[in-house]
């Protein structure tokens, strides 16, 4: 069983620093990877659930914080994206008047 928890704690630490790097895709594939792996750790729990409550613990942890940092990179792209329009809207006006 300590096998199995100590890939999903790399593969929870892979995680970490992807959402570090902002690597977006790597991030996916690590969730993918995260799936994989809880799977495999709820198959083995039995007798173990002690060490494999933390470790789901430790892993959701994780997934708080990729929210919130998903949800601020989202929020920001969607105040860019407004001030481009502004901008562009703001251009063809004084286009009009040029």
């Amino acid at each position: 069983m300590s096998e199995v928890i100590a890939r999903i704690e790399q593969t929870r630490e892979l995680l970490l620093a992807a959402l570090a790097n902002r690597d977006w895709e790597a991030v996916g594939e690590l969730d993918l990877e995260c799936r994989l792996r809880i799977s495999d750790m709820l198959t083995e729990a039995k007798g173990n659930e002690a060490d494999v409550s933390a470790s789901l613990e430790q892993l959701l942890s994780v997934y708080r914080q990729l929210i919130e940092v998903a949800s601020g990179e989202r929020q920001s792209l969607v105040e860019e994206m407004t001030k481009i329009r502004q901008a562009k809207n703001a251009a063809k006006v004084y286009h009009l008047f040029s």
